[in-house]
């Protein structure tokens, strides 16, 4: 009988080659991008071909409460997990030899369950494939580096740099600032090259110790896998060396926030050639239409690309984020950017989406509008030539608004999947009536005595 471990990529081979493989964590994302599942010790694992989830998992809001679907009998039933062995990877971080895989979701008929999130962007790769279409991608990561912060009344701070000084702000590409947590840096490249994963590149960004992290293009489902496990990775490393790694789309006020920039290209799978460029290197009709889905249907894509109360503090005017649905070229005040690039990477870079949304969520969802474009054949807006900041703000300005919005697109809950969409609703709604619950330090300190 083969080994089990014959099927894993070269990296987690590499990995765990001359040395005894203690456990092996059984994963699946769930609609906030945690990791659930369970950790088993690896002779177990090898003797299973497949684990057991409740359906619960997705129902579950980022405070820990359950939500209640609409005619959904609450039983919690299994779901069947089966690992992809080619997402194996290690846990370098870990003190014993440790691998993750991430693991497929299905129904007890054996069906793709729907509401699992890496099922839903796996659903939209398919109708693209549908039309003889691959789509590519391109992640950029915005995370920050901050101060432990254990009191979450107290604000959070930059974390402390090696010169003794905290973190400082408006260091854009700064390379000495980067070196101020040079030691993070280090262990990420270190857990990224254990992990198999390749950067493009690191940067300094415009916030008190934010950093960016590039991605090369590939597989949508593969580059989502990635983000998925980098986000845990880089919390990793940033622990070793006492401070926090976040990816909340604000955390630091007068900052920028962080962001999740998706460029996006589409492939003929028949040729291989990008849609966007002709034979002559010029831009396609695929290539306006694509623009166009973006313009129309990112409005009620926004609840799955900023997924939080806190997401939409990061959509303010003039501050290194986006608020509208202008294009242009080369021109980082539109919230659809067309970077310089030669005809065959010819793409389109979405920068609405925030760097806490779902990876597989975020990016189906960009997808799906692009998709819808490509289908309907329609033509964008004029180019905007100049800064887009001075327009009509196009997006939603809270989770609320974005929710209503997301309930009312036919279009995009076809693409996305009623079931999926239906839960993501019940999940988010939930949320946004938790929040509005709390009273927060503004309000105490401004309403207290004053009105």
């Amino acid at each position: 009988m083969p080994d089990w471990t014959d099927q894993l990529p070269e990296p987690a081979r590499d990995y765990i080659a001359g040395r005894r493989l203690d456990e092996v964590e059984c994963i699946v994302p769930d609609l906030a991008g945690i990791a659930r599942g369970k950790a088993m010790p690896a002779t177990k694992f090898a003797r299973q071909s497949r684990f057991f989830l409740p359906n619960t998992i997705f129902l579950q809001t980022i405070t820990g409460d359950w939500a209640q679907v609409p005619g959904d009998a609450y039983t919690e039933p299994d779901m069947i997990l089966k690992p992809d062995y080619a997402t194996a990877t290690a846990a370098p971080w870990t003190s014993d030899v440790t691998l993750q895989v991430i693991h497929d979701v299905f129904d007890q008929a054996g069906q793709p369950v729907p509401i699992a999130p890496r099922n839903v962007l796996k659903r939209v790769v398919g109708l693209y494939a549908e039309r003889g279409w691959q789509p590519v991608i391109a992640p950029e990561m915005e995370f920050f580096l901050v101060a432990r912060n254990l009191d979450p009344a107290q604000p959070i701070v930059p974390p402390m740099g090696r010169t003794g000084r905290r973190a400082a702000g408006k260091q854009a590409y700064s390379m000495s600032a980067v070196d101020e947590y040079g030691p993070v840096i280090d262990d990420i490249y270190d857990y990224a090259e254990a992990q198999g994963f390749e950067i493009d590149g690191i940067t300094q960004e415009g916030g008190a110790g934010q950093v960016e992290i590039n991605m090369r293009h590939g597989d949508p489902v593969k580059l989502a896998d990635e983000i998925f496990y980098f986000k845990r990775l880089i919390r990793e490393a940033a622990l070793r060396h006492d401070c926090f790694a976040t990816f909340m789309a604000k955390p630091i006020e007068g900052e920028p926030g962080s962001a999740m920039h998706i460029h996006h290209s589409v492939l003929n799978l028949a040729t291989g050639r990008n849609i966007f460029s002709d034979e002559k290197g010029n831009e396609t009709p695929p290539f306006r239409h694509f623009i166009a889905g973006l313009q129309n249907h990112l409005p009620a894509a926004v609840a799955v690309l900023a997924p939080y109360v806190n997401s939409y503090r990061r959509y303010v005017r003039d501050f290194a984020a986006p608020i509208n649905l202008e294009w242009g070229r080369d021109n980082r005040t539109t919230g659809l950017r067309v970077p310089i690039s030669e005809a065959h990477a010819r793409r389109i870079e979405n920068r609405l989406a925030g760097m806490d949304c779902n990876p597989y969520l975020g990016i189906a969802a960009s997808l799906a509008c692009g998709y819808l474009g490509l289908v309907e054949g329609r033509d964008p807006r004029p180019e905007c030539v100049g800064s887009a900041y001075g327009g009509e703000d196009d997006l939603p300005d809270s989770l609320g608004g974005a929710l209503d919005v997301f309930e009312e697109s036919p279009q995009m809950r076809e693409v996305l999947g009623e079931p999926f969409c239906s839960v993501y609703e019940a999940v988010k709604r939930l949320e946004y009536t938790e929040f509005l619950r709390v009273i927060s330090p503004w309000e105490r300190e401004h309403l207290l005595l004053n009105v």
